[in-house]
């Protein structure tokens, strides 16, 4: 007989991680199910109690570690990561019985008439006032502001009839954001350029034919596969030669899910867009913007243009400069009336940059293997601050690929697990994300005698994942990176640092659970160490001889990082100025999503649009993903990354001091307070916009 793994609320595996091994498809549905009821139960639990509602008996009694977050977190997590059609039809099965659920409890006036007369003990009016309760913590009063805050805009308040109004809309929003994501997946892996002729392989470096061989060999095929994942589509729109085939790759890519087919995503668009827009009206706002907005640290859409503004007029200029360098450098080999197009950019940018410095992602691949990589990563946290990570083959993981590590601190004690996950296949979203199969906490277990004597709490450690899509090794070669991967690794490994050192003792203030302009500042820090030229000695070697990577490669490195900057720049920013239209909008969107499009991001464009294209529709971050109106968060958190950077260089980049302050005050902090009041206690100042402009070169 099999037993339903997840029923076991203290699993028997190491720091009772995930069972990935005892769990199957048919063990997920039940167990959601019997999680929806043991919430109801604890819900009542609390409407039901005869005391006076207080801060401890209604807001903190959360149950962190529940069965419906515990098998909610590996069902989703892996939809991403290692889903199949079975996972996928499942997923529309229970996404709208899962909404129901949280709606049940959100719309529930009873558990909101005890949370809200905590809230009014701490916010007395004339008319609430009472005796003083006991003075909250920080973190106590963050939990009860976002407790409060969460069934307003939840939309308690509403009559009945809004209330059902709202349920349809968050039953239908899930299904929508489910499928769009669904789709963009199956049409992603359904396209596959098969070559038969060596020649169309002209420009290509060895590691894109061998890692295209070994596609189309995995599929049973002669010749070499190229797909549109990140590690094939990439190398072949900068290398090769053939500019017909780079042409179709290009429109392959950009125009995945506006095709007429199953999977076209425009009345999926239109549809969530409109959903956001009238369910932050019917709460009270203007706009889903607006919606959004009073819980980031932009506060709302005019400091958002505001920077986005400021980043145009310092960029536009440049970015202008640097395309039509490339354009002249392309005349120089196809004559004089040669029009620049999209698929020609990084190809001729690439032999741009060579001329210009002769550095080539292809030369740096071979001293920036996969494993000396990850050393250098986990090198730098533990210089940093003094953590170290340790394999344990003996903790499950869910597929072959995957790696768990333990994470101690700097005195041995356990910090944290952590799932590093590298390679595209078939069953995996494309990108680079991480996440979490359990939050940190600190709270009394089961068998507590005394659970209300904190000394005797557990602080519960969190199991954190980085999900990537790198180039994977091949028949005669390990997986050699690019430097652009090696910034993405430290980039999701900073988000996961944010998760390690988390020391909250509420769940959903730990960790990343963040405002969302401010969620991508520990990320982006840890990207300026790519070019560090301390940090890359450390690990930079090459793969066959052991030699360290050149000096004279590192000073390209350092001499060509600004190549392109504002072209990227300028880019982020349109990809912020698509979002903000979209959910600014306050009347109905029924406008056609390629003319809207355009229009959107016109002033950001550097290119005139090539028709047929749409990047909407597969723009999972604003659409299906947490990003919407919050793209420009890249942006935001960039000018902080830059500002917070500059005193790692004041100070060293080694500096721990300096690091232990960015722990202390910023990384082990969560959500627990307003995230500028912990950036100015790390930081000592606001910051501006000076520093990003004085790294990339703008400002002198």
């Amino acid at each position: 007989m099999h037993n339903n793994p997840f029923y076991t609320k203290h699993y028997n595996t190491p720091h009772e991680t995930a069972p990935f091994h005892e769990i199957l498809l048919e063990d997920y549905e039940p167990a959601m199910m019997e999680g929806i009821r043991q919430d109801e139960a604890f819900i009542q639990s609390i409407i039901d109690n005869p005391e006076a509602p207080t801060f401890d008996n209604t807001i903190a009694v959360t149950t962190p570690d529940d069965l419906l977050e515990r098998v909610t977190k590996v069902f989703f997590n892996l939809l991403s990561a290692e889903t199949n059609d079975e996972m996928d039809a499942l997923a529309q099965k229970m996404s709208p019985i899962l909404t129901e659920h949280a709606n049940n409890i959100m719309f529930n006036k009873r558990y909101f008439e005890r949370v809200k007369a905590v809230y009014e003990q701490y916010h007395p009016t004339e008319d609430t006032k009472g005796p003083s309760p006991r003075p909250l913590t920080p973190e106590e009063a963050t939990l009860l502001e976002k407790a409060y805050d969460g069934f307003i805009r939840a939309g308690v308040a509403l009559d009945d009839t809004q209330q059902t109004r709202l349920r349809e809309i968050n039953n239908e929003m899930s299904m929508l954001t489910l499928q769009f994501s669904q789709n963009n997946l199956k049409e992603t892996n359904a396209y596959k350029l098969h070559i038969t002729d060596e020649k169309d392989l002209s420009g290509l470096p060895d590691s894109a034919r061998e890692a295209a061989a070994l596609a189309a060999k995995e599929h049973g095929k002669e010749g070499w596969l190229f797909t549109l994942h990140a590690p094939s589509y990439g190398p072949f729109i900068t290398y090769a030669d053939n500019r017909e085939l780079r042409r179709q790759m290009y429109m392959a890519k950009n125009t995945i899910c506006i095709k007429q087919n199953e999977y076209n995503n425009e009345a999926i668009v239109q549809r969530i867009v409109n959903l956001r827009r009238e369910r932050a009206q019917m709460l009270g706002y203007k706009t889903f913007a607006d919606y959004v907005l009073k819980e980031r640290m932009a506060e709302n859409a005019d400091n958002v243009y505001h920077l986005m503004n400021q980043l145009l007029d310092a960029y536009m200029t440049p970015a202008r400069k640097e395309l039509k360098e490339i354009e002249e450098m392309a005349r120089k080999t196809e004559g004089d009336d040669f029009a620049l197009q999209p698929w020609d950019f990084s190809y001729y940018g690439h032999k741009l940059k060579m001329e210009r410095y002769n550095i080539d992602a292809e030369m740096l691949r071979p001293y920036l293997e996969l494993s000396r990589v990850k050393e250098g990563v986990f090198g730098l946290a533990t210089r940093l601050y003094g953590i170290t990570f340790r394999e344990n083959k003996d903790i499950p993981v869910y597929h072959p690929d995957v790696q768990a590590f333990e994470v101690l601190d700097q005195d041995g004690s356990f910090l944290a697990v952590l799932y590093t996950d590298f390679h595209p296949r078939k069953g995996k979203q494309s990108g680079a994300w991480m996440t979490s199969y359990k939050e940190q906490w600190i709270g009394p277990e089961d068998n507590c005698p005394d659970p209300k004597d904190p000394s005797l709490w557990k602080n519960s450690r969190p199991h954190v994942s980085l999900v990537m899509n790198f180039t994977k090794p091949t028949e005669t070669k390990p997986a050699l990176l690019t430097l652009a991967e090696v910034e993405t690794f430290l980039h999701e490994f900073g988000h996961a640092l944010h998760g390690i050192f988390a020391n909250s003792r509420f769940a959903s203030l730990s960790g990343t659970n963040v405002y969302w302009d401010f969620v991508e500042l520990p990320s982006q820090l840890m990207e300026n160490f790519a070019v560090e030229p301390d940090f890359l000695n450390t690990f930079a070697r090459h793969y066959q001889t052991g030699e360290p990577i050149p000096q004279e490669y590192i000073d390209r490195i350092i001499a060509s990082r600004n190549f392109q900057v504002a072209y990227a720049c300028i880019r982020q920013v349109s990809f912020g100025l698509l979002d903000m239209a979209y959910y600014t909008l306050s009347e109905p969107f029924e406008a056609d999503i390629r003319t809207f499009e355009h229009e959107a991001w016109k002033r950001a464009q550097l290119f005139e649009e090539v028709p047929g294209t749409c990047t909407t529709v597969q723009f999972g971050h604003i659409i299906s993903g947490g990003y919407a109106a919050g793209y420009y968060s890249y942006k935001w958190a960039e000018v902080l990354d830059a500002d917070a950077f500059s005193l790692f260089k004041q100070n060293g980049i080694f500096d721990r001091a300096t690091a232990q302050r960015f722990r202390d005050e910023v990384l082990s902090r969560g959500g627990t307070e307003h995230p500028m009041t912990l950036y100015k206690r790390f930081r000592g100042q606001e910051p501006t916009i000076d520093a990003l402009l004085k790294r990339n070169g703008i400002k002198k």
